[in-house]
Order: structure tokens, then C-alpha cells, then sequence
């Protein structure tokens, strides 16, 4: 256990450790952000296929 802490002390301290740190929180941002831009223009989608669905039953009519 104690070579196990000393190690991560020597990855804290090193700069491998910040910038591991750094990198994902950067890939946690981009994901959040990709997950927004699909789920809005998944929903986009939804009411375009939606409004589309209702003229043409609407014109069936």
C-alpha cells in the first residue's frame, strides 16, 4: 500500500499528472457539448418528421 501512494504522489507531482487531469476534463466538456448538439437536433428532427407526418395526413384528408 505504501509503494502504492508513493507512486501516486510522484504522478501528482510530475507534470503527467495535471495534464492527464487537464485532458480529461477537456474530453468530459467536448462530450457534454456533443451530447447537447445531438439532442437538439434530434429533437429538431422529431418536430420537422412530425409537422411533415401531420400536412400529409392532413392533405390526405
Amino acid at each position: 500500500m505504501n509503494s502504492f501512494t508513493k507512486k501516486i504522489r510522484r504522478f501528482i507531482v510530475s507534470e503527467n499528472g495535471p495534464t492527464a487531469v487537464e485532458y480529461a476534463v477537456m474530453l468530459a466538456l467536448i462530450v457534454i457539448v456533443c451530447l447537447t448538439a445531438i439532442t437538439a437536433v434530434g429533437t429538431n428532427a422529431n418536430s420537422a418528421f412530425d409537422q411533415i407526418a401531420t400536412e400529409l395526413e392532413n392533405s390526405v384528408s
